[in-house]
Formats: C-alpha cells, structure tokens, sequence
C-alpha cells in the first residue's frame, strides 16, 4: 500500500441501461463520498485487468451483467489471483458472484429459499404452481427469464445444467436487506410486486433480520458490500430470491441524505479495515 492515501480502482459500467435504477448516479455519487479517504480512479470493467496493478485495491461496484463480458471478467479474476490483488468484494464469495448455484445447494440444505432444481428429474420435488419460472443458471438481471406452465417443464434441455427452474411465488411483496460486512445498514421494499425498483424504507423485524443475517454468514465474506433479497410468500414467511454479493445496486437514491452519508461511512471504514487485513 502506498506511504499516502490507499488507492482505489472503482470498477463500474456507467452507461450500463439497467431498467428502473442508475448505476452511473449511484457510483458518482458513492465515488465523491470516498474520495475523502482514498485517492480514486473510475473505470469500466473491461479495463480492470489492464489497469488493477497501479491501485492498492480494486472495488467493484456496478459493473453490469458478467454475461456481458464475461471474457475480461475471467482476465481480471485470473490476474487478480496473479497479482495478489485486493478485491473488493473478494472474490471467494458463495451468492451471485460464483453463479446461481447456491440456490440448488439452499435448497438442498433446506434454507428458506424458493425451491429450484436444475435437472428432469427434480421437477418433482417443487410444489405445485400455476406456472414456472425458467432462467439460465448464469443469468442476471431477468436477463433470459421466461415462464412455462408445468407440462412444459419435462421438454426443456437439462443436459448442459445451465437451466434453472422455480415455482412462480405469489408474494406479497420483495425485500431487500443491505450489509456492509456482517452490519446490517437498511432494508428496502417494493410494496407493488410489479414494480421491482420503486423502492420505499422497510423497518424489519427481528426475525426478518435473523432471516437475512443467516445468508450473510452463510456467505462466510469478512468484507464488503451484500444485498439479500427476499420475498413476502403467502404464508408470511420470507424466501430468498437472491444472494447479491458481486456487484449489487444499492439504491442509495431512496435514503434521505444523512442515511448515504451513514452508509458511505460504513464503506470507508470496511474498506479501511480490508486494506489492514
């Protein structure tokens, strides 16, 4: 690390056109923050591998779909690992950042998660719906999802294991929980299940933290930024959606001013403490 300031590589697609968010308000705004305590440059994820050796630690943040450029993704993991390079979140996580298949093991596991399976033969094992939601195990972002009516589900092709398959949930509503390291800093919510991104405060519940509070030590990373999402099941009960540990959408936009600046300060002082480890 240098003698002054830590510098950091900021990796993120600012043109990126995600549906009803702004990655490239987000990260202006979170850049500015953390240009307090560190010396900082931005850049877009195809320039990582490039770029990460002049920086003491490279942060990535919203950097779009791996799909999208998945090739300089696997350059930068591999050279990071060359390097000994810092990254942030590290790169060992078990949610988003290593593909879907944490929602198999979950829900092998038996964790609150949405069932879903991966091959014919498993079909059985989820309840029963009015329809199926079918996604490719690699996919972000709905990116490829669609949904099919059960007797369709036999005729899909298992054999590469790049499906998956989950009951379509008639939830109440989506959640989100957002951690800095294992502190949790705020939740969100969707009252209106049609509209993903209108996202207004959430004040959870002791058993709603306990809920997420389990995937975020399931997930075992000291450091960095996770987002677990969850939905109202009819029931009551929350199931997990997703486990977002490679680069989630933090929707800083929906906090008053002093709660971005709270979380900005939580960043620093993680990123700090990720420096000294």
């Amino acid at each position: 690390m240098s003698a002054d300031r830590p510098r950091l590589l900021y990796v993120t697609d600012l043109a990126y056109p995600a549906r009803g968010r702004r990655y490239c308000d987000e990260d202006i705004d979170l850049t500015a923050r953390l240009r307090a305590s560190f010396d900082l440059a931005l850049c877009h994820p195809g320039d990582a591998a490039a770029l990460m050796d002049a920086f003491d630690a490279v942060v990535v943040r919203n950097s779009g779909p791996v799909l999208h450029h998945r090739e300089a993704h696997d350059r930068f993991r591999e050279r990071a690992a060359a390097l000994g390079t810092r990254v942030y979140n590290p790169l060992h996580g078990r949610g988003d950042m290593a593909g879907k298949q944490y929602l198999l093991d979950l829900t092998a596991a038996g964790h609150p998660v949405i069932p879903t399976a991966d091959r014919a033969e498993d079909l059985g094992r989820l309840p029963a719906a009015d329809a199926y939601a079918v996604k490719p195990k690699a996919g972000a972002d709905s990116i490829g999802l669609r949904f099919v009516p059960y007797g369709e589900l036999a005729g899909l092709p298992y054999e590469d294991g790049e499906l998956l398959v989950q009951p379509r949930i008639d939830f109440r509503y989506e959640v989100s929980f957002y951690f800095v390291d294992d502190r949790f800093q705020y939740a969100l919510y969707a009252p209106d299940p049609a509209r993903r991104w209108e996202l207004v405060p959430y004040e959870p519940t002791a058993g709603d933290l306990d809920f997420a509070r389990g995937f975020v030590a399931w997930n075992t990373l000291r450091h960095g930024v996770q987002r677990v999402d969850a939905c109202r099941a009819p029931d009551g009960g929350l199931l997990l959606v997703e486990l977002e540990d490679l680069n989630p959408y933090l929707s800083l936009d929906r906090l008053d001013e002093p709660g971005r600046a709270r979380f900005a300060g939580e960043l620093t002082r993680s990123l700090h403490d990720f420096l000294k480890a």
